[in-house]
């Protein structure tokens, strides 16, 4: 059990939170020792909380431009705004020999920042238009590398023929607009399932096929408005039902106007009825978060696979032995990093892959004791992309550090000021969306939407898919909700038509939005199990909204639910 050595107050949000021993234990194992000197990891002075936030406000994957490349003056998509000053490169161009970014190093000057002078590389060093590497006809994917034929699919690997979705996994295939998937094929608007095929509108589900509006069900088959099953076959609302009325009422959601109605009353009923297990995930030993999966002594994490040893991590695989990590795999003995894969030993990376012993590494990868550089591939021994000898190197760094603890720099992740994106264009305002207020106050930047004029849409979308003709490709479509202007691409029609599916009325960041808005936040409450009274720590707050109601779910602890479930 976890002692508390210090109690501290956040210097972001002034919310209290504490230091264990364990906390302690980690930081000293994370301290790098550099010329035969260890130079102890500081405790953060941030929440767990805040400390998210701030990784997260150095992420984009969605908010896409059209811009040029610097290089070649071809235009590109890109996930930087042309107007924050940051020299971009097609990532084919990036990638190639046609670059040199050791051109850029500079010397550290010892009596200014170190972030301040990192942060000036940054805007130097150009940087890949986006993150998609090894995929084909993906022109319009982020985050999203080892893809195929995807479109506005972000933060996903090893998915073929996926439109519109955010994280998915597992190679899965002809999947549109869901969230949070695992090996899944022919799926729309699911969220956080696992090996379902040919299934439409379901959230927690394992191993569903062909079944519509479900809710933690497993191994089921031909199943509408159904939740907490295992095992089941032809069940309407948890009953059975014959073959006959199954598709009677699957033959419904062909119409717009039917589906949407049908639904909200699926929801409504399952949102009242079903049990909710007070964090989603198996096979774990001594965990705190939630949507967590053969992991091990893990704390205050989130969606965690095959990992041990983790806290306050976030979008793990293979993890080991690390703290304040968002977004990679595979990697051991971190701390603060963002979107890293492969690496060992580094504090304060991002967007990175196969890096040891590195600090405060951008856009680098396979790299070794490298220090504040931007935009490296293969080297080792350099500090602001200056190579140096190894004796040099450390000398330089135990410098560097030492400046770095003067000035309160020490343990921080890069400071919200410096990123290169507005917060409400991030992966932050997502999980924690500030006002535009809020987010100055942080020290955010903030993108302030484009005004301009939609298109008033003239075209009438017939209500039922049956009715509707190839000339809706040539449209714009305009969101029921924001009135921004949206089109239908041939590949997502054919979808509709394969799975009898109408037409969505809604703009995707709209239905991403929507979908996002399903899930718990990030963030554990202590309450009591609404059967036993156990205490539990969940993402279902207690009181959501400070009116002293809880959310409407039935909250069980595991034992609860697993005399009622299984």
């Amino acid at each position: 059990m976890e002692t508390t050595i210090q109690s501290k107050t956040c210097t972001h949000c002034q919310a209290p939170f504490d230091i264990t021993d364990q906390d302690l234990a980690f930081y000293d194992r994370v301290s790098p020792a550099i010329d035969g000197k260890k130079y102890a990891f500081p405790a953060p002075t941030m929440c767990p909380a805040c400390r998210r936030q701030r990784r997260l406000a150095y992420r984009n994957d969605r908010t896409l431009y059209k811009s040029i490349c610097a290089m070649t003056g071809k235009p590109m998509i890109s996930m930087y705004n042309t107007d924050y000053g940051y020299t971009v490169y097609e990532q084919g161009i990036w990638r190639s020999d046609e670059r040199d970014p050791m051109s850029y190093g500079r010397t550290f000057d010892p009596s200014r920042s170190f972030f301040e002078q990192y942060y000036e590389l940054m805007k130097q060093v150009p940087r890949f238009n986006l993150y998609n590497m090894d995929s084909e006809n993906c022109d319009y994917v982020n985050y999203a590398p080892h893809c195929k034929n995807c479109y506005l699919l972000f933060g996903s690997r090893f998915s073929e023929d996926c439109y519109y979705g955010q994280t998915i996994l597992g190679e899965s295939k002809n999947c549109m607009d869901s969230l949070f998937l695992d090996g899944c094929e022919y799926c729309y608007e699911n969220i956080d399932c696992t090996k379902n095929y040919n299934s439409f509108f379901c959230q927690n589900c394992i191993q569903c096929t062909n079944s519509y509006f479900c809710f933690d069900c497993e191994n089921c088959t031909n199943c509408i408005g159904c939740y907490n099953l295992r095992n089941k076959d032809y069940h309407i609302l948890n009953k059975p039902v014959s073959k006959e009325e199954f598709m009677a009422e699957k033959a419904k959601f062909s119409s717009h106007t039917k589906l949407m109605e049908s639904k909200k009353f699926y929801e409504d009923h399952i949102r009242g009825n079903a049990i909710f297990r007070f964090y989603r995930g198996r096979q774990n030993e001594n965990v705190s978060g939630d949507f967590i999966f053969q992991s091990k002594n893990i704390k205050d994490s989130f969606s965690i696979y095959e990992s041990k040893d983790l806290a306050f991590c976030a979008r793990m695989i293979g993890g080991k032995d690390s703290y304040d990590f968002d977004g990679g795999g595979k990697s051991e003995l971190t701390c603060e990093n963002m979107s890293n894969d492969f690496s060992y030993a580094c504090i304060g990376c991002m967007t990175a892959e196969r890096l040891k012993y590195c600090y405060y590494c951008d856009l680098c990868f396979d790299c070794e004791h490298c220090f504040g550089c931007i935009g490296l591939r293969k080297k080792q021994f350099c500090i602001f992309n200056t190579q140096y000898t190894k004796a040099e190197y450390e000398a330089l760094v135990s410098q560097i550090i030492e400046k770095m603890m003067t000035d309160h720099e020490r343990g921080q992740f890069l400071l919200s000021k410096y990123c290169p994106y507005g917060y409400n264009e991030t992966m932050a305002y997502e999980y924690d969306p500030l006002t535009k207020e809020f987010a100055l106050q942080r020290g955010y930047k903030r993108r302030d939407e484009e005004k301009k004029e939609y298109i008033i849409q003239t075209y009438i979308v017939p209500d039922d898919i049956v009715d509707v003709q190839d000339d809706i490709l040539g449209q714009v479509l305009q969101c029921e909700i924001t009135k921004k202007n949206f089109k239908i691409i041939p590949q997502e029609l054919a979808f509709y038509r394969k799975m009898k599916l109408p037409i969505p009325r809604r703009h995707p960041d709209q239905r991403h939005l929507e979908r996002m808005n399903k899930r718990t936040p990030r963030k554990l409450w202590e309450r009591k199990c609404m059967k036993c009274g156990t205490d539990i720590q969940t993402t279902y707050s207690p009181d959501p909204d400070g009116s002293g109601a809880s959310r409407p779910e039935i909250v069980r602890c595991e034992q609860c639910y697993n005399k009622e479930i299984y």
